[in-house]
C-alpha cells in the first residue's frame, strides 16, 4: 500500500491501530472520520509529485538555485522523517483525534506561509514547518480509521481510504501540471493555498466526532528527534554543498557538516540504545530478514526519489516540455500499485517475498537504465522514450511494495509490527532526503564537466534557459541530458543492489520467515 501523502509509495503505511473490537466513534459518525482522513491524505500531494513538477516554476519566480531547490524538497523531508515516529507516539499519548487536528492545523498554516513566501529562505523554513505538521498528521490518518471502526468493519473502511488515495495519487500531478501550464510561474503559490479549504473541511468533520481516549503511556523521545534532525540535516547539507558553492569552500563545508552529521548520528544510536521506550528499537536490526528488508528499502527508495525529483526538472527546464505533459509521469506508478498490489500480495503469501522483491527491483533497474540510455543518447521523445520507462518502473514497483510489507512485518514478532512499520517508513523517507541532496551534486558536477569553459555563460542544471545562442543552447541541452543520465545510471545500480539484498536476506517462503529467537 502506498502513502497518499507522498509522491513516492511508502513500503508500508504507518499504523498504530489498537487492538480489540471496540470503537470510540458512534456508527453514525464513523464516515466523518473516514472522509476527514481522505481529505487530510490529499493534502500531502503538494509535497511530493506536484512540488517536483512545480520546482522549475518556483526557481524561475523567486530565483532559486539548484541547492535551494533541493532544500525546498529536503526541508519538508527532514522534519517529516525525523519526527514521524514521535508523531505516532503522540497520537497514543494525547489521543489520535487531538493530534490529527493539531497536525492538520500546523500543516495548513505552514502551507499558507509557503504560498506567500517572499524569498527562497522563507519558503524553505515554511516547508520545514509543513514537514513537522505532516509528521503528526500522516501516522494519525490511518490509525484513526482503525480506531474508529471495529475489527469486523475495519478492512472495508481502510479499503475505501486506500482506493480514494490511489485515485487522488494518480490525478494530483495531472491536475497540478495543467494548472502550472495554464498560468504564469507565480501560480505555484496556489498549489500550497489549496490546502486551506481541504484542511479546514477535515478539521470541521473531526470536530463533529467525540475524542478518542488518550492512553498517556507513550513517552515522546524528543531528544532522539532532535538528534535525528541534526544528524540527517547535517549530512544532507554536506551532500548539497558541492552543488551550491565553489570547490574549495564546498570541500570545507562538506567535511565539517559530514563530520558533524556522523557524530550526531552516532549520538542518536547511543541514545536510542539506552532508552526504555526508544523511538527506534535497535534490537530489531539483529533480525537478518528485517535488516535486509530495510537495507533494500533504503537503496530502492533512494533510487526512486532521485529519479522522481530530477526527471521533471530535466523535462520542464531542460527540454522545455509543458507541466501538463510532465504531470502524467506519475500515472503509471500510482495506477500500477493500485491495481497490482493486491494480486502481488497474494502471490507473496504463497511464494514468500524474496522472488517478487528481487524481480521487481531488477525491473525498476532496467527501467532506469533504459531511461539513462535514452536521455544520454540525446533522444528527446517523452512519449516514446521517457513514458515507456515510467510504465516499466511502475510495474516493477508494484511487484515490490506489497512483498516488502510482508517481508518487514513477518520478520518480527506480532507485538513488534508497529515499531517495524514505523522504522521502515522512516527509512524510506530518509532515503529520499539523502537522494535529493546527493544527486544534485552529481548532476552539477556532470553538467559543469560537459560545459567546460562555457559553464559561466549558461544557466545551471534545471534552471530556465533564458535567451541563449543556438550553440550555447545545444551545449546546455547536451549537458542537461548528460547530468540526468548520470543520475539514472547510478539509480539503476542501486536498484540492482536492492535486488541482490532481497535475494540474499529474504526467505523464499513465508514459512519460517518469522524469527522468534533472534533477540533471545
Amino acid at each position: 500500500m502506498h502513502s497518499p501523502c507522498e509522491a513516492n509509495p511508502d513500503p508500508i503505511p504507518l499504523s498504530s491501530a489498537p487492538g480489540g473490537g471496540g470503537s470510540f466513534c458512534p456508527r453514525s459518525q464513523r464516515r466523518l472520520v473516514l472522509i476527514a482522513a481522505i481529505l487530510a491524505s490529499a493534502l500531502g500531494f503538494i509535497d511530493g509529485s506536484v512540488v517536483s513538477i512545480a520546482i522549475p516554476a518556483i526557481r524561475s519566480d523567486i530565483g532559486a538555485s539548484l541547492a535551494d531547490a533541493q532544500w525546498i524538497s529536503n526541508a519538508y523531508a527532514l522534519t517529516l522523517s525525523a519526527l514521524i515516529l514521535v508523531g505516532g507516539s503522540a497520537g497514543d499519548k494525547f489521543g489520535l483525534r487531538r493530534i490529527f487536528i493539531a497536525g492538520i492545523i500546523l500543516f495548513i498554516v505552514a502551507s499558507l506561509i509557503c504560498a506567500v513566501a517572499p524569498d527562497v529562505r522563507f519558503l524553505i523554513l515554511a516547508r520545514a514547518a509543513q514537514g513537522a505538521g505532516a509528521a503528526f498528521m500522516v501516522p494519525a490518518s490511518l490509525a484513526i480509521i482503525a480506531k474508529a471502526y471495529p475489527k469486523d468493519e475495519r478492512g472495508r473502511a481502510i479499503g475505501i481510504w486506500a482506493a480514494s488515495s490511489a485515485l487522488t495519487t494518480a490525478l494530483g500531478p495531472v491536475l497540478g501540471g495543467f494548472l502550472l501550464s495554464a498560468f504564469d510561474d507565480s501560480i505555484w503559490r496556489a498549489i500550497f493555498a489549496i490546502n486551506l479549504p481541504l484542511g479546514g473541511a477535515a478539521i470541521l468533520l473531526l470536530l463533529k466526532v467525540p475524542p478518542d481516549e488518550a492512553t498517556g503511556q507513550r513517552k515522546l523521545d524528543l531528544v532522539g528527534a532532535v538528534l535525528a534532525i541534526v544528524a540527517f540535516g547535517s549530512l544532507a547539507y554536506a551532500l548539497t554543498a558541492p552543488a551550491a558553492e565553489a570547490d574549495q569552500t564546498a570541500s570545507g563545508s562538506t567535511a565539517i557538516f559530514m563530520t558533524g552529521g556522523l557524530v550526531a548520528l552516532l549520538g542518536f544510536i547511543i541514545w536510542e540504545a539506552f532508552q526504555k521506550a526508544p523511538m527506534i528499537d535497535l534490537s530489531l536490526f539483529r533480525i537478518g530478514a528485517f535488516s535486509g528488508a530495510n537495507a533494500a528499502t533504503f537503496f530502492l527508495y533512494f533510487a526512486l526519489s532521485g529519479i522522481l525529483f530530477y526527471l521533471p526538472m530535466l523535462l520542464i527546464a531542460g527540454w522545455g516540455l509543458a507541466e501538463a505533459t510532465v504531470g502524467v509521469l506519475f500515472l503509471p506508478l500510482s495506477l500500477a500499485i493500485a491495481v497490482l498490489s493486491g494480486p502481488v500480495g497474494h502471490l507473496s503469501d504463497r511464494l514468500g517475498p524474496r522472488l517478487p522483491m528481487t524481480v521487481g527491483s531488477m525491473i525498476v533497474a532496467a527501467a532506469f537504465a533504459g531511461l539513462a540510455a535514452a536521455v544520454g543518447s540525446g533522444t528527446h521523445s517523452f512519449w516514446f522514450a521517457v513514458f515507456p520507462s515510467m510504465i516499466v518502473m511502475g510495474l516493477g514497483m508494484a511487484l515490490v511494495v506489497s512483498p516488502l510489507s510482508t517481508a518487514v512485518m513477518t520478520s518480527v514478532e506480532d507485538e513488534d509490527t508497529g515499531a517495524a512499520s514505523g522504522i521502515n517508513n522512516a527509512i524510506s523517507r530518509v532515503a529520499g532526503l539523502i537522494a535529493v541532496a546527493a544527486m544534485g551534486s552529481l548532476a552539477a558536477y556532470r553538467y559543469a564537466s560537459m560545459l567546460g569553459d562555457e559553464t559561466a555563460s549558461v544557466p545551471g542544471f534545471g534552471e530556465p534557459p533564458g535567451e541563449l545562442s543556438p550553440m550555447l543552447e545545444a551545449a546546455r541541452l547536451a549537458a542537461s541530458d548528460a547530468a540526468f543520465s548520470a543520475i539514472a545510471w547510478a539509480m539503476a545500480a542501486l536498484c540492482v543492489l536492492s535486488a541482490g539484498l532481497s535475494w540474499i536476506t529474504q526467505p523464499a517462503s513465508d514459512k519460517g520467515a518469522k524469527v522468534t529467537t533472534a533477540r533471545e
